[in-house]
C-alpha cells in the first residue's frame, strides 16, 4: 500500500513542526532548560573557560568533560573532535600523563566504532607518552589485542594480562573495562556461560568502588543481552523489567525508554509477542508524557513495524494519526530539541571564542617573536658595542704604553749626553784612569737601564741597584761638591716590592745638577730615603743645594726648559701609570722650610708586590 509513502510524509511534517516550533520558543526556553542538560552544562562551563581566558590545562579538562558527555549520548563524531582538541592542548603543555590518559580515551571510542587502526595507532600513541610501566603495558596489550581480531585465544591472553595488571594496581575502572572485553571475547566464542561469569566479575568490582558506580547499569544491560543471546529469555525479561525499574526510581526518562524498549525485544526473541507489544505502548506513553519527541518517533516506527508484521495496517494508521495529533504540542513541550539547539549555539560560540584564542596566541606569539629580535638586537648591539670598547680600550693602553715608553726612553738621551760629556770632561783634563772608571760604571749602569727599559715597574732592589750607580758616576765628576746617603726601611722587602722604572732618577739628577753644583761652599748633601707608610712606598729626595727659587734664576732659557720639559715627563709619566694600571702614584716638588736652602722631592706609590704585578 501507500505506507511507505505515508511514512515520508510523517517525517516530512515531523521535521517542519520541529523547525517551526524550536525556532519561535528558542529563546525563552533556552533560559529556563538550559542548565538541565549535564552536555549543556558541559558546554556552558567550557565556554566560560575560554571567554575568561583560563589556562590550556583547564580548557583541555573543559574539553574532556564534555567529550565524556557527549560520548554518553552516542555523539561520538562530536566527541572524538573534543577529545582531539583536548591531545592538542596537553601536547602542547608536554603534559605525558594526561597526553597518555587523553589518546586512550580516544582509542576506546574508536575501538568502539570499530576504528580499529586509529584505535591501535592512538594505544601505542597512549603507551608512548605513559609514564609509569602499567599504564605502558595497558596500551600495548590493547593494541597488540586489536592486531589479532580473528584470533580469540591471543586476545584472551591480552586481556588477562590487562586484568592482571589492574588488580595488581588497583584500578578498578581498567579491571572494569578489561572484563567486558572478556566477556565479549567469550561471546564470540559462544561461551556464554563464560561471558556472563566476567560481567558478574565487572558488575561486582562497579557496585564496589564511589567511582564506577556509573557503569554498573550498562553492564547489567550487557547481562541481559548475554542471556538473550544463549536463550535465557525468562532471566532476560526479569532482568530488563529490573533495569526499567531502576530507571524510573533515578528519574530518568530515556533510560527507562530504552529499557522499555530492550524489554520488548527480550519479549519477541521469547516468542511472547504480546509482552513485547505492551512494553513498546508503555515506552511510547512514556516518551509522549515526558514531551521527548525524538524517542516517541523511535517507539512509534518500532509499533508501526511490529503492526506491519501483523499485517494489521488500520493499527498502524492509528498510530500514525495519534503522534501527528500530538506532534505540535509534543515539540513545544520537548526540552530535548531546546537543549540541542543551545547546544549548537553553545558550540557556535565556542568555535567563535577558540578563533578568538588562536588569534591572541598568535598575536602574543608574533609579540614574543618581536621582543626576542629586539633583545637578540639589542643584545648584539651591546656585544658589538662592548667589543668595539674592548678594542679601543685595548688601543687607548697600548698607546699609553707606546707614549710611556716613549716618555721614559726620552730621558734616556739626556742622561748619556750629560754622562759623554762628564767622560769628555776627563779626558780633556788628561785624567784617563777617571776617564776609565767613568765609563766603567757608565757601561754597568746602561746595561742594567736598557735590560729594564721596557718594563714600567721593576723591584725595588733593582732601582736602588741604578739610583746607587747613577749617583757613583755623578760623585765622579762632583767630588767636591757633595755626599750622599741613602736609607731603606728594613720592613720592606725590597727583592718583592714593585715601584715605577727611571722615576726616580730624573729628581736625583736635578738635585745634582740644579741644585748641589751651583753651591759656593762644600758641604752638599743627597739623601734619599724609602720607607713604609701603611699601604704606600714613600721615596723622599733631600738636597741642601740653592732650591728651587735662586735655581730658576741662574738658568738661562734653554736650561728652563730642559727643566721644565723634565719635570712635565715625569708627571705624564706618572698620569699614564695611574691611568694603565688604575694606581695612585703622586709626587710633590717643594723648597725647604724654616729658613733652610735645598729641595725636597716626595713620591709615594701603592704597596705593589711582584706577584700583583705579575
Amino acid at each position: 500500500m501507500n505506507h511507505h509513502l505515508y511514512k515520508k510524509f510523517l517525517l516530512l511534517l515531523f521535521m517542519l513542526a520541529t523547525v517551526l516550533s524550536a525556532d519561535a520558543q528558542t529563546e525563552k526556553k533556552i533560559r529556563k532548560k538550559q542548565a538541565e542538560s549535564p552536555v549543556n552544562v558541559s558546554a556552558d562551563r567550557l565556554s566560560d573557560a575560554l571567554e575568561r581566558d583560563a589556562s590550556d590545562g583547564a580548557v583541555a579538562a573543559g574539553y574532556i568533560l564534555l567529550a565524556k558527555e557527549l560520548s554518553g549520548k552516542n555523539e561520538y563524531a562530536r566527541a572524538k573532535d573534543y577529545l582531539k582538541r583536548a591531545l592538542n592542548l596537553y601536547l602542547k603543555l608536554k603534559d605525558h600523563d594526561s597526553s597518555s590518559a587523553t589518546y586512550r580515551t580516544l582509542a576506546k571510542l574508536q575501538e568502539s566504532q570499530q576504528a580499529f587502526e586509529d584505535a591501535i595507532a592512538n594505544y601505542r600513541n597512549a603507551a608512548r607518552f605513559a609514564t609509569d610501566s602499567i599504564r605502558k603495558s595497558l596500551n600495548e596489550n590493547d593494541a597488540n589485542r586489536l592486531e589479532a581480531p580473528a584470533d580469540l585465544m591471543q586476545q584472551s591472553t591480552y586481556i588477562q594480562k590487562n586484568i592482571d595488571l589492574a588488580t595488581g594496581s588497583n584500578s578498578p575502572s581498567e579491571n572494569i573495562s578489561a572484563r567486558r572485553q572478556m566477556a565479549e571475547v567469550r561471546r564470540a566464542g559462544n561461551d556464554h556461560r563464560g561471558a556472563l561469569e566476567e560481567l558478574e566479575k565487572a558488575l561486582e568490582e562497579s557496585e564496589a568502588s564511589d567511582e564506577t558506580k556509573g557503569v554498573s547499569f550498562d553492564i547489567k544491560q550487557e547481562i541481559a543481552n548475554t542471556l538473550v543471546t544463549d536463550h535465557k529469555h525468562e532471566e532476560a525479561i526479569g532482568l530488563n523489567r529490573e533495569l526499567v525499574d531502576e530507571a524510573r526510581r533515578a528519574n530518568n526518562p530515556r533510560t527507562e525508554i530504552k529499557q522499555l524498549q530492550n524489554l520488548a525485544t527480550s519479549y519477541f526473541k521469547a516468542g511472547e509477542p504480546s509482552g513485547g507489544l505492551l512494553s513498546l505502548q508503555e515506552a511510547y506513553r512514556t516518551a509522549i508524557e515526558k514531551g521527548m519527541t525524538l524517542e516517541a518517533k523511535t517507539v512509534l516506527e518500532q509499533l508501526v513495524e511490529h503492526y506491519r508484521k501483523e499485517r494489521n495496517a488500520a493499527k498502524a494508521l492509528d498510530a500514525y494519526a495519534d503522534f501527528v495529533g500530538r506532534l505540535d504540542t509534543l515539540v513545544k513541550g520537548d526540552s530535548t530539541l531546546v537543549d540541542e539547539t543551545f547546544f549548537r549555539l553553545q558550540e557556535d560560540r565556542i568555535a567563535r571564542l577558540e578563533k578568538e584564542r588562536v588569534l591572541k596566541d598568535e598575536l602574543i606569539a608574533r609579540q614574543k617573536y618581536s621582543n626576542h629580535i629586539l633583545s637578540a638586537t639589542v643584545a648584539l648591539t651591546a656585544l658589538f658595542l662592548a667589543v668595539i670598547l674592548w678594542i679601543l680600550r685595548g688601543s687607548f693602553r697600548k698607546n699609553r704604553q707606546i707614549r710611556l715608553q716613549s716618555l721614559r726612553r726620552e730621558m734616556n738621551p739626556h742622561f748619556i749626553f750629560n754622562s759623554l760629556n762628564s767622560v769628555n770632561q776627563f779626558i780633556a783634563e788628561n785624567n784617563e784612569l777617571e776617564a776609565n772608571k767613568y765609563l766603567t760604571s757608565y757601561s754597568k749602569l746602561m746595561r742594567t737601564v736598557m735590560e729594564n727599559s721596557n718594563r714600567d715597574f721593576i723591584p725595588l732592589a733593582t732601582e736602588l741597584g741604578q739610583l746607587h750607580e747613577y749617583l757613583e758616576l755623578e760623585q765622579l765628576r762632583f767630588s767636591d761638591k757633595f755626599t750622599y746617603t741613602v736609607h731603606v726601611d728594613e720592613t720592606l722587602d725590597a727583592d718583592t716590592v714593585m715601584i715605577p722604572n727611571m722615576l726616580i732618577q730624573p729628581q736625583l739628577e736635578n738635585a745634582v745638577w740644579h741644585g748641589l753644583r751651583y753651591r759656593e761652599e762644600a758641604g752638599g748633601r743627597l739623601s734619599l730615603t724609602v720607607r713604609r707608610e701603611g699601604e704606600e712606598v714613600c721615596v723622599i729626595i733631600e738636597d741642601n743645594g740653592i732650591g728651587l727659587k735662586k735655581s730658576r734664576e741662574l738658568k738661562t732659557v734653554h736650561q728652563k726648559a730642559r727643566r721644565s720639559r723634565g719635570q712635565s715627563n715625569t708627571r705624564e709619566r706618572i698620569d699614564l701609570l695611574n691611568h694603565l694600571y688604575h694606581t695612585k702614584i703622586t709626587m710633590r716638588v717643594t723648597d725647604k722650610s724654616d729658613g733652610e736652602c735645598g729641595v725636597t722631592v716626595r713620591f709615594c706609590f701603592p704597596r705593589i708586590s711582584k706577584k700583583e704585578y705579575g
